[in-house]
């Protein structure tokens, strides 16, 4: 059941990449990949010094869960805080396609639950999810993503102390 509902995300996925109003110019898809995983590195390392390099200075983050945060100040925050709660947080890219100024990435994202989160004290519960993101790439910066965490999962996790 995991690998059909994969499926038609990653599907879902596609149709939206091709669906959406891109520039027709020469795209790099292999340096567009390489930025999107070095925003990954940062997520598992922490070193948001890095995002001055990958992100525009207008990017914009949309989550599913009704988070927002915009430009590379709110991107700072938001990973230094999460890396707070989950401090040995990692992103380990399981599956990556590009397709003009888009790059989706699925990714196994793990970490040890340290510090109070959405009402729930730290539990030292070791915590596994599966995330999708879409990246909207423009001047060789992540300009734009929307992310999909499997909340729920999460949740349930975290819930079993």
């Amino acid at each position: 059941m995991k690998k059909s509902l994969c499926t038609v995300l990653m599907l879902c996925t596609c149709m939206f990449i091709n669906s959406c109003s891109s520039d027709k110019q020469e795209i790099n898809l292999d340096a567009n990949r390489d930025i999107v995983k070095n925003f990954h590195r940062v997520w598992s390392s922490g070193q948001v010094s890095e995002l001055e390099k990958i992100l525009a200075p207008d990017f914009v983050c949309h989550f599913i869960n009704g988070i927002e945060w915009n430009g590379i100040e709110g991107a700072k925050f938001s990973i230094s805080s999460h890396r707070k709660i989950f401090p040995d947080w990692y992103e380990e890219i399981v599956d990556m396609v590009s397709e003009g100024d888009k790059v989706v990435t699925r990714y196994k994202s793990t970490g040890t639950h340290q510090g109070a989160f959405e009402g729930l004290d730290s539990t030292g519960i070791k915590v596994t999810i599966y995330e999708t993101s879409i990246f909207r790439i423009a001047d060789g910066k992540i300009a734009e993503q929307w992310g999909f965490p499997d909340a729920l999962s999460l949740k349930n996790q975290l819930s079993k102390k």
